[in-house]
């Protein structure tokens, strides 16, 4: 959540500015600024709300009046204090020379606010952020780093405490800007003759490809010749090249109403990049592997952490991992990981599962895990962030950039990621000879094509929306690898179509949840396989018999040629065949649609931002 981008150049810097933040509205927000420097000014305007309420207020100012070619911007999502005017980024020091934005929370604000407050100077708003503008002016204006913009950034760096990316600006130096980060995303972007810094790469991927990863603790000063990496002490370091593999065509809609069902249509190749070059030589390789066999070999039990829809993909990773590789595993919300105390040691393989590659609670989670002793493998969507830098190895997903809010290729992407993961461990630990791994590893990469099949039940899924209405309800059922699927498809719901969604697995209908079931309750149910698990099969068929005869809507979704469940079902929804471990990627499809056309059914047309939600949560 939150974007920060930051140009020095020659160009537009106001419109390079603009459209980088809009390119990260994906992010979440609650309101826009940006602010234009030059020699011995700052022009500056931040409005609450959409992006489009900045625009418009430009526009009323005037974009001549925006000339510089230094720009910093920012879109907020509130943590201390109200989405509002005064309280939006960027903030402006009290003599007016200096303009910063921040992302993340700077814990000993309250600190610094008082030493502020008792120099006389009057802070506007109520956010944590503000500090670092003042903090800066008065290092600048006096002081062992008087006069040296440069030194004077570093001096506020290093007095920060808590999670945070900040951008400084002074009229003094309008051709430089100085950032800092620890525990939070920066990126810097390096152009011809202009140089740029983002929360990700989306703000500067319309003008360079090139891009240097800053560490930990690390600050970079840009100008448009050049950048330098600093540590907060003022010592120059390192920092990681590397280069952009999409482009901002991937961040386009290409004719779909939203980039959400862009990116449903993406599925097949996000699986498919996600899986290509995982299998070499008949064996499974991972992307960055700074664990060797042997230490795999040593792995006693797992625990995969994650939030949200990377959750759900844990739990699906559960069943393949403890099937293939026969070690325990646990599934944690990354949230409660760390306060619970888990068991863990050398023999334990932690595997952190994030989309961006920035989800504050699962980063804790990994230094919990590391700080224990334990191994740490990254599932991640998102090169050069901070959980994969953490790690001992890591398994890049490639699904591209995921703009919609509700996570759908990334998702399936993650499900396919941590099914190699599972095929490692069992080629490490022996429990999977080779030729099974390959039979495995074939039935994967046959994924796409079927998946590509599953997407022609668009139509279907369109009409059925349509028929059921604006509901208010709806539950979701489901057995073995099907309840994850469940709780997934009504996760889908609720963050979409803003109505009650439960998931539940099917086998706990009859201790509770079959109290809810009354006539026309659309419930979904997920059915496994009738020739992978038979048993399964059988037990569902009996739970849709169960609902439906307490009045219930039954949408169905099963295997094609499964006449068991034709009888049982209001709406049968067929997929493609496949065994019962990897069906999940494909019966997930079918509830990824439902929840945006039922969300629009509900009024909710802008399934791309759900209200109150962000796509990367960077503060716990």
């Amino acid at each position: 959540m939150c974007a920060i981008v930051g140009y020095v150049g020659n160009a537009d810097a106001l419109q390079i500015g603009l459209d980088a933040l809009e390119r990260m509205e994906y992010r979440g927000y609650d309101s826009a600024g940006i602010a234009v420097v030059e020699p011995g000014k700052i022009h500056l305007e931040k409005k609450e709300g959409k992006l489009t309420n900045l625009l418009e207020r430009i526009d009323e100012v005037g974009r001549e009046n925006f000339s510089g070619t230094t720009c910093i911007g920012h879109t907020r999502w509130a943590t201390h204090g109200r989405p509002n005017d005064t309280n939006a980024h960027p903030h402006i020091s009290f003599d007016g020379k200096a303009a910063i934005v921040h992302n993340g929370i700077i814990e000993n604000f309250a600190t610094l606010r008082a030493e502020i407050e008792s120099q006389g100077i009057e802070l506007v708003s109520e956010t944590d952020s503000e500090v670092a503008a003042h903090l800066l002016a008065l290092a600048y204006n006096e002081g062992a780093t008087k006069g040296d913009f440069e030194a004077s950034a570093l001096s506020v760096l290093a007095r920060l405490e808590g999670a945070f990316t900040v951008l400084f600006t002074h009229v003094d130096a309008p051709d430089r800007i100085v950032a800092g980060r620890r525990s939070t995303p920066l990126i810097v972007g390096v152009g011809d003759g202009e140089n740029f810094i983002g929360s990700d790469v989306a703000a500067f991927i319309d003008r360079t490809k090139n891009a240097v990863e800053l560490g930990q603790d690390n600050a970079v000063v840009i100008t448009p010749e050049e950048y330098r990496i600093y540590d907060f002490q003022g010592n120059e370091v390192e920092g990681k090249p590397f280069t952009i593999d999409w482009d901002l065509e991937a961040a386009q809609k290409d004719g779909f109403d939203s980039f959400m069902m862009k990116e449903i249509y993406e599925q097949p190749a996000a699986v498919r990049d996600t899986l290509a070059g995982h299998f070499v030589d008949g064996r499974v390789v991972l992307d960055e592997q700074r664990l060797s066999d042997e230490d795999l070999r040593q792995v006693e039990k797992v625990f995969v952490v994650a939030c949200g829809s990377a959750y759900h993909s844990g739990l699906l990773a559960k069943y393949a991992i403890e099937h293939w590789v026969r070690v325990p595993v646990e599934i944690e919300v990354a949230s409660e990981f760390r306060y619970r105390d888990p068991v863990l040691d050398r023999q334990t393989l932690v595997v952190a599962v994030s989309q961006s590659g920035e989800t504050a609670d699962t980063l804790e989670a990994v230094r919990h895990a590391k700080s224990q002793g334990a191994r740490v493998l990254a599932v991640c969507n998102t090169n050069g962030s901070q959980i994969p830098r953490e790690s001992d190895a890591v398994l890049y997903t490639h699904a591209g950039p995921e703009i919609g809010v509700a996570s759908t290729k990334a998702f399936l992407a993650q499900v396919a990621a941590n099914y190699v993961v599972g095929l490692a461990l069992a080629q490490a630990r022996g429990t999977k000879y080779s030729d099974e791994i390959a039979t495995i590893f074939d039935e994967l990469e046959a994924l796409p094509e079927k998946i590509e099949k599953t997407l022609e039940l668009r139509q279907q899924i369109l009409d059925l929306a349509h028929e059921l209405g604006a509901v208010r309800t709806m539950l979701f059922l489901g057995r073995h690898v099907g309840y994850p699927v469940a709780c997934e498809g009504a996760l889908k719901l609720k963050e979409l179509a803003y109505i009650h969604a439960e998931g539940f697995a099917a086998g706990e209908l009859k201790h509770g949840p079959i109290a809810l079931i009354e006539d026309d309750l659309p419930v979904v149910v997920v059915v496994p396989s009738p020739h992978g698990r038979p048993v399964l099969h059988s037990k569902i068929v009996s739970n849709i018999q169960e609902i439906r005869a307490r009045g219930a809507k039954t949408i169905v979704v099963a295997e094609a040629g499964d006449e068991a469940v034709r009888p049982f079902a209001n709406y049968l929804l067929e997929i493609p065949q496949t065994s019962t471990l990897v069906q999940p990627i494909l019966s997930t499809i079918p509830l990824q649609f439902l929840a945006a056309d039922i969300a629009r059914e509900c009024g909710n047309d802008d399934i791309d931002k759900p209200r109150n939600l962000a796509k990367s949560v960077t503060v716990e």
